[in-house]
C-alpha cells in the first residue's frame, strides 16, 4: 500500500520511517475510530484548497444540485397554491382547500414513488452519472409539460413525470457525492448534500413572492418553468463529470478508477496513503462475496434483483436503518410543528399574505443556517450524538408548543382558530424559528449522508430508491393524515409527536451504529460484529510521533483499548 519514505506501518505495526535518529522524539496518543485511515490522512495531510481538490468540489457541486431540485418544489407549491391567478385558472374555490387541490400535492408524490423502482436500476447499469443525467432529462420534460399546461390534467401529468425524475435524481445525487467525495472529508462533503435542499427551498419562496402580483397565469407559470434551473445545469454538465472509482472498480476498470482517485483525492500520485488505502479496501469489500467478483455476477448488474438487502444478517441490520432514517427524517415534526404558523402569525399581528409569505421565506434560511452548521460538525460530533441531541431539544420544544397551543389556541365563530395572546404567539413564531434551525442541524445533513455511508456498494443505488420510497410515503402521511388529524384533535395530536421523538431517541439509542471517520468499506466490519452499536463506538489507541519537519505518523498500540470502549 503505498511504500514512501513516510509510509504506512507494516502489520507488526512499525513504521520504517520512524527511526530514533529521524524522529523529534514528540510522543503522544490519541483515540480514533478507524487506525489506517487517521494514519494515512497524517501521512498525506490533504489540504481543502488545492487545485485538484476545487475540482472535486465542481464535480460535487453538479451531483448537490440534485438536492436543489426537491427543494424548490417543495417550497413552490405551497406558494403558488395561495395565488387566486394559480387557483382561478384551474378552477379551484379562492378562499378554501378542495379535493382537487390536495391531488395535485399527491400526484407528484406518486410519481416520486413510482420512480424509486426505477432510480436504483438507472443509477446502476451506466453508473452514477447517467443516473443523475437521466433523472435530470426526465425532469425537464415534466416541467415543460406542467408550466405550459392549458388544463389541470396536463398539469398533474407534468407533476407525475417530474415527481418520477425526481425520484432518480435524489437516489444517483447522493451516490455519486459519497463514491466521490475525499475520504478525509466525507462528512462534510455528503452532508452537504441535503443541505442544497434549501438554496433550492429558498428561491422557491422568494420566486413565488415576486411574481405574486403578476396578473393573469404568468405568476404561477414563471416560478415553474424556472424549475428547470437546476436540472439544465445537472442534465448540461453530468456526463462531462468523472464516473465513481467504485463503479469503475466494480466493472473491472482498475486503471481508471485509480486515475480519478489519485487525481481527485491524491494530488496526481497513486502511490498516495489515502489512494492506496482506498483501493485495497475496494478490492476487499468487491471481493468480500464468497471471494466472488461481483464486477460480473453482483445484483447491482441485474435490475430486478432486490435481494442484496435483505439476504443476511448484517445487510438486514443496514437495511434497518435505512427504513429508520426515512420515516425519521420526516416524522420528527418538521410538518406538524408549524400547522398552526398562520395562526400566529394572525395573533402576532401578521395578516397580509405577503408578508406571511416572507416569514416562509425567511425560515427557510434559517433552517438553511442550521443545516450547514450540521454539516460542517458532523464529523467532529459524529453521526449518534447529532441525532440524539437534536431529537432531545426537539422533544422540549414540542411540549412547549403544545402548552402554547393548549392555553392559547381557540376556534372563533366560523369555526377559525385564532390566538388569545400576541405574545404567546411570537414566542411561538421564535420557537417555530428555533425548532427549524435545530432539525435542519440534526437531520438534514444525515437524510442523504447517513443511508448511503450505511449501504454496501452493491446495494447503494437500489438501497437509496428503497429509502426515497418510504420518505415518500412518509411525506405522504404528513401532507395529507395529519392535517386530518389537526382538524380532528387539534393540539392534543402534538402529543403523538411528543411520544414519537421519544421513540426515536431510545431507538437511535440502542440500534444506530457511528460511522464518523471511517471509510464506506471499513463499515462492512461494524455491521458484520455481534453487537454492531457497540463495535461502532469502539476507539483504537495510535501513537503520534512528529519528527523535526512537522510530518505526523501514527503508529497503533492496543486494538481497542479497553477503557476507550462504550457500551450501550
Amino acid at each position: 500500500m503505498g511504500a514512501s519514505k513516510e509510509g504506512i506501518a507494516d502489520q507488526s505495526g512499525h513504521n520504517p520511517a520512524l527511526d530514533d535518529e529521524e524522529i523529534g522524539g514528540q510522543h503522544g496518543t490519541k483515540l480514533v475510530a478507524n487506525a489506517a485511515l487517521s494514519q494515512a490522512t497524517a501521512l498525506q495531510n490533504p489540504s481543502l484548497f488545492t487545485k485538484n481538490m476545487f475540482l472535486l468540489y465542481g464535480c460535487l457541486l453538479v451531483a448537490t444540485l440534485n438536492s436543489c431540485i426537491n427543494g424548490y418544489d417543495g417550497s413552490l407549491m405551497g406558494a403558488i397554491n395561495s395565488y387566486p391567478q394559480y387557483r382561478t385558472y384551474f378552477g379551484f374555490p379562492v378562499d378554501k382547500g378542495t379535493p382537487s387541490t390536495g391531488i395535485v400535492y399527491a400526484i407528484y408524490t406518486i410519481g416520486n414513488i413510482v420512480g424509486s423502482f426505477a432510480a436504483g436500476p438507472a443509477s446502476d447499469f451506466r453508473g452514477r452519472r447517467y443516473g443523475m443525467f437521466i433523472g435530470a432529462l426526465v425532469i425537464v420534460i415534466g416541467t415543460c409539460v406542467q408550466a405550459s399546461s392549458h388544463d389541470l390534467a396536463a398539469f398533474m401529468i407534468g407533476r407525475f413525470i417530474l415527481g418520477f425524475g425526481v425520484a432518480i435524481s435524489t437516489t444517483a445525487g447522493p451516490a455519486y457525492v459519497s463514491e466521490m467525495a475525499h475520504p478525509s472529508y466525507r462528512g462534510l462533503m455528503t452532508g452537504l448534500y441535503n443541505t442544497f435542499w434549501y438554496i433550492g427551498g429558498v428561491p422557491g419562496t422568494f420566486v413565488p413572492y415576486g411574481t405574486s402580483t403578476i396578473s393573469g397565469a404568468s405568476a404561477w407559470r414563471i416560478p415553474i418553468w424556472l424549475q428547470m434551473s437546476f436540472s439544465g445545469i445537472v442534465l448540461v454538465f453530468s456526463l462531462f463529470l468523472p464516473e465513481t472509482p467504485r463503479w469503475l472498480m466494480a466493472h473491472d476498470k482498475t486503471e481508471e478508477a485509480l486515475d480519478i482517485m489519485a487525481r481527485y483525492h491524491g494530488e496526481g500520485d497513486r502511490q498516495s496513503p489515502i489512494v492506496q488505502l482506498e483501493y485495497q479496501e475496494m478490492r476487499h469489500e468487491m471481493l468480500i462475496h464468497l471471494t466472488v467478483d461481483i464486477s460480473t455476477t453482483g445484483s447491482d448488474k441485474r435490475w430486478w434483483d432486490y435481494r442484496e438487502l435483505f439476504n443476511s444478517r448484517d445487510v438486514r441490520y443496514r437495511t434497518m436503518l435505512v427504513f429508520a432514517m426515512a420515516f425519521f427524517g420526516q416524522w420528527s415534526g418538521n410538518g406538524p410543528v408549524s400547522y398552526y404558523y398562520p395562526q400566529m402569525l394572525q395573533g402576532a399581528g401578521i395578516t397580509d399574505n405577503n408578508t406571511r409569505l416572507l416569514y416562509n421565506g425567511c425560515q427557510n434560511v434559517v433552517s438553511f443556517g442550521g443545516a450547514v452548521f450540521g454539516a460542517v460538525f458532523t464529523d467532529a460530533w459524529g453521526r449518534r450524538p447529532q441525532l440524539l441531541v437534536s431529537t432531545g431539544i426537539i422533544v422540549a420544544i414540542f411540549c412547549i408548543v403544545t402548552a402554547i397551543n393548549a392555553t392559547n389556541v381557540y376556534a372563533g365563530p366560523d369555526g377559525t382558530l385564532l390566538a388569545k395572546s400576541s405574545s404567546a404567539s411570537k414566542a411561538e413564531i421564535a420557537l417555530i424559528f428555533i425548532f427549524g434551525f435545530v432539525i435542519s442541524a440534526g437531520y438534514t445533513p444525515l437524510q442523504a449522508l447517513y443511508p448511503v455511508e450505511i449501504l454496501r456498494y452493491e446495494s447503494r443505488a437500489k438501497g437509496m430508491g428503497f429509502y426515497n420510497f418510504w420518505v415518500n410515503i412518509a411525506s405522504f402521511y404528513n401532507t395529507f393524515v395529519t392535517g386530518i388529524a389537526f382538524t380532528d384533535a387539534g393540539w392534543k395530536y402534538y402529543f403523538l409527536f411528543i411520544f414519537w421523538d421519544i421513540f426515536e431517541f431510545v431507538f437511535i439509542y440502542f440500534f444506530f451504529v457511528e460511522t464518523k471517520n471511517r471509510t464506506l468499506e471499513e463499515l462492512t466490519e461494524i455491521f458484520a460484529a455481534k453487537k454492531p452499536v457497540k463495535f461502532s463506538l469502539q476507539k483504537t489507541e495510535v501513537e503520534v510521533i512528529s519528527d523535526e519537519k512537522g510530518r505526523v505518523v501514527h503508529e497503533v498500540v492496543e486494538h481497542p483499548p479497553s477503557e476507550a470502549l462504550e457500551t450501550i
